[in-house]
């Protein structure tokens, strides 16, 4: 046989890396700390306070959609011993007491749902019942497991805003 050599090693395709690039980022993001939404029994931690935000409160990464920075609401608009969900940015801005504002994520930990109601002290979700505290976003009732995680916000004069 002359003029040709059996190849040995496969062909690498555009297809094949962009399968595997594909893998690779979902498997990063189906870990225990992930927002994967599953039942994460480990207590939920507060991401560290930047100089200029509130505790307790958007994620160390810029949000994808260039949120982070804007204006959410004035702080009149939040009510106090309650809160409003922000649908578009998924986050639920509270205030248990007048003056102390805090952030947390607005998807369920149980299930994903976004949450659906503030009243009464608690984050509620309508997809199956969980509640969560307004005051550090821990499970009041399940089936959730695992705590609400804290967003970081900015709280300027009348203005509070994703940081």
């Amino acid at each position: 046989m002359t003029g040709t050599t059996p190849r040995t090693t496969p062909r690498t395709t555009r297809r094949t890396a962009l399968l595997a690039a594909g893998a690779t980022a979902l498997a990063a993001g189906c870990g225990v700390n992930g927002s994967g939404g599953g039942d994460d029994s480990s207590p939920a931690t507060a991401p560290a306070t930047a100089p200029g935000t509130t505790p307790g409160t958007a994620s160390d990464i810029a949000a994808p959609d260039g949120s982070a920075g804007r204006e959410l609401a004035a702080t009149d608009d939040i009510p106090v011993g309650g809160g409003v969900i922000f649908k578009d940015e998924k986050v639920v801005v509270t205030q248990p007491e007048q003056g102390d504002f805090k952030a947390f994520s607005a998807i369920c930990t149980h299930q994903s749902c976004l949450v659906a109601d503030v009243s009464d002290g608690t984050i509620d979700c309508a997809c199956h019942g969980s509640r969560f505290r307004i005051t550090d976003g821990s499970v009041e009732r399940g089936p959730a497991t695992s705590a609400l995680p804290a967003e970081r916000i900015t709280v300027e004069g009348k203005s509070i805003r994703l940081a």
